[in-house]
């Protein structure tokens, strides 16, 4: 089967969207992808035997991106870049990634009797509400809540199948009257990513801490700031390493120094993915801070399972999919997300061993459980129908 995938962002990198990729070739499918640049680079290539076919989108179109339910612009370049790729390559099935581009999909479905897959990384509505860019009043003029959930509802019923990361969106999306078959595939590693890149070893003895990802508001990483001076005060030989970027990293650094724990906290930026994971090989405790919202409860971050994996304990916020991970397997701690006093308690509660963690346990459920070659099946059975 040839299948075409729509990505709304530039294209490496994207763990999810390669995984997929290189699972369907692997198994004999063949995939095109169709995604945009910024840039002016503009091209067509191949990427693991896949197909590129990437697009220069305008400032204008791309910022028009958060009206995308109340004027035409965005879809419309989609349309154009979409309908050029269908006519070279003939695809059998169109694989949308996120809910934004569903309406592509419905559309080239009906026109090209294609078969359509609709890939949720996010619940999108509740994704929304914890943006920066929507609580603005131009955000808050073009993105309505009520249009999304509108919006959501009739695409998963356009859809042939509707993918979700983790089971609490399938829960979610099942009270919903719908007429699509819903299947979980979430967001697990693959294991030889990790097992090909050389690791290190730490070269003195302080306890780090380790962030990797984005850096807004919504990330909950002032609430781990705003708890250093506290642990500092019992425990002085720690680090706290932020890797990534985003809108909020210039409140966090003033944050750092008002603290007067600059000295404590280091920010790296964003890094290739084979450096930071061996950033991460070196950390003790690895965080999810996120805050807990309706969009948390129902999705499932890459991080958790890359922590699991390189056996390090985890200290995460009170976000229900990890909860449940995280008591199923003893890989770290839950603390209140808002709360800078809960997480010094529990992190002090760590360093003195108050905590069982046994990293061996930890590595086993994902060698065993939570990985992408278990997981990938679940998308071969999807095309292989």
């Amino acid at each position: 089967m040839k299948i075409l995938m729509l990505l709304e962002r530039d294209f490496p990198p994207d763990l999810r969207v390669e995984n997929e990729i290189k699972s369907l070739i692997k198994a004999g499918h063949s995939v095109v992808l169709a995604c945009y640049s910024l840039k002016t680079d503009t091209s067509e290539y191949n990427w693991e035997g896949c197909k590129i076919y990437k697009k220069n989108i305008s400032k204008f179109i791309y910022k028009s991106s958060i009206g995308i339910l109340k004027f035409p612009f965005y879809f419309h370049f989609w349309r154009k870049h979409v309908e050029r790729i269908i006519k070279i390559e003939k695809p059998n099935a169109i694989h949308i990634h996120d809910l934004p581009l569903a309406k592509i999909g419905a559309e080239f479905k009906k026109k090209y009797n294609l078969r359509f897959v609709l890939d949720l990384h996010e619940n999108w509505p509740a994704y929304l509400n914890v943006s920066e860019h929507t609580k603005g009043f131009l955000g808050r003029l073009l993105s309505s809540e009520e249009q999304w959930n509108n919006y959501e509802k009739k695409m998963i019923n356009a859809a042939d199948y509707v993918i979700t990361v983790v089971d609490e969106a399938k829960d979610r999306l099942l009270k919903l009257e719908n007429k699509s078959q819903i299947v979980v595939v979430s967001n697990y590693p693959d294991m030889n990513d990790f097992d090909e890149i050389i690791l290190k070893q730490k070269e003195d003895n302080k306890l780090i801490l380790f962030y990797g990802g984005g850096i807004n508001k919504h990330r909950g990483l002032q609430y781990v700031i705003q708890a250093l001076p506290a642990i500092i005060k019992s425990f002085q030989d720690i680090e706290l390493w932020i890797f990534g970027d985003g809108s909020y990293k210039p409140e966090l650094e003033i944050l750092s120094k008002d603290l007067n724990i600059e000295p404590y906290v280091k920010f790296f930026g964003n890094r290739p993915y084979t450096e930071m994971i061996q950033y991460l090989s070196m950390a003790d405790v690895t965080l999810i801070p996120h805050f807990k919202s309706e969009h948390t409860d129902s999705t499932i971050p890459h991080k958790l399972f890359q922590y699991m994996y390189m056996g390090k304990f985890i200290m995460s916020s009170n976000c229900i999919p990890i909860i449940r991970i995280i008591e199923e397997t003893n890989a770290g701690i839950i603390y209140t997300f808002d709360s800078p006093a809960d997480f010094s308690k529990k992190f002090l509660q760590y360093v003195n061993g108050e905590i069982k963690f046994n990293k061996d346990e930890i590595r086993n459920f994902i060698k065993q459980k939570y990985n992408w070659e278990i997981e990938s099946k679940k998308l071969l059975e999807i095309y292989n129908s």
